[in-house]
């Protein structure tokens, strides 16, 4: 009979892609992961992994095994979670991935309070882009992610937390300053500077502006990061402009409100949410992880009204 050890061992070698790595995480030996995963196969009569291959990878019948694997283990895991939440214990590891242009604005404002809630939970934070926690939500490498949807993925649920405004950043010396109506179109301009592919927010400031054919030959220089900090630094160095999320302007409005400007014709906004899988078994965990964030954030910006939502994917 195959047992839920030998379930992990598959597992842990198609999220590692690598025997040794696979024991490693697993805390075994490699011949014990190694034998254990030949009696599954012996018992299934099916080969799961290509091992000629490096890194290894599934077999087309053992990429069904394992995806069925990941569900069982998962499904397993909500015994002891449901009895701890029968018992009103909230503890446990929490392994948030949160995207670059979130991080470091909205942590500050909710991870300290939700740990002084409940002590007991350890939450363990990467900061990671989109496509990187979808990933690892398949794996089970995260429990949650932070990220702006829709992602239009039907193996993961989305709870929308907040809706941010989009807004101009722009050097003050900039034209776009000087114009007292500023709409979409007005930015559709070379001198945008825009984050490196990868990451959503480009491609919402791309599809809200229409910038698909756009080449930036007027800035002085071409720029390749994920760090709206670092672009907003060189823009107040080299002009330009760029467009940013709400908590980011809300941080910096006391001491640059002359960076900072509004669409007059639109509300563009985007849509943060909490993601996790569809096995997802710590419901009461993530209630509690929405609410203490729905608190965190000023009040505005919990009004999906308030705006028109661009996305991204």
């Amino acid at each position: 009979m195959i047992s839920l050890i030998q379930l992990e061992y598959a597992v842990a070698v198609d999220t590692y892609r690598h025997f040794a790595t696979a024991a490693e995480k697993c805390f075994v030996s490699q011949p014990t992961l190694s034998m254990q995963l030949k009696k599954m196969e012996d018992e299934l009569g099916i080969i799961l992994f290509d091992r000629s291959r490096q890194p290894v990878i599934p077999t087309e019948a053992g990429r069904l095994i394992i995806e069925q694997s990941r569900l069982v283990l998962q499904e397993s895991k909500r015994i002891g979670i449901i009895a701890k939440e029968l018992k009103g214990q909230i503890s446990g590891e929490l392994r948030i991935g949160v995207i670059p242009t979130i991080a470091p604005y909205l942590l500050p404002l909710f991870a300290g309070e939700f740990k002084r809630r409940y002590p007991d939970v350890h939450l363990k934070i990467q900061e990671v882009v989109t496509a990187q926690i979808e990933d690892m939500l398949e794996k089970d490498l995260l429990d949650v992610g932070i990220l702006v949807t829709p992602l239009h993925n039907n193996k993961i649920f989305e709870l929308p937390l907040y809706y941010e405004e989009m807004m101009i950043y722009l050097n003050p010396n900039h034209q776009l300053g000087s114009k007292p109506i500023i709409e979409i179109k007005d930015i559709a301009t070379p001198d945008i500077w825009l984050l490196s592919d990868g990451h959503c927010f480009r491609h919402q400031v791309i599809n809200l502006c229409d910038l698909h054919h756009l080449e930036s030959e007027a800035l002085p220089f071409e720029f390749e990061g994920g760090s709206l900090e670092t672009m907003m630094k060189i823009i107040d160095r080299e002009g330009g402009f760029t467009l940013i999320p709400e908590l980011t302007g809300l941080e910096i409005k006391e001491t640059k409100s002359d960076h900072l400007r509004h669409f007059n014709n639109l509300v563009p906004l985007r849509e943060v949410s909490l993601v996790y899988s569809r096995q997802y078994a710590k419901a009461k965990v993530i209630e509690l992880l929405s609410k203490t964030i729905a608190e965190a954030v000023p009040a505005s910006l919990l009004d999906k009204s308030r705006g028109s939502i661009v996305e991204w994917k």
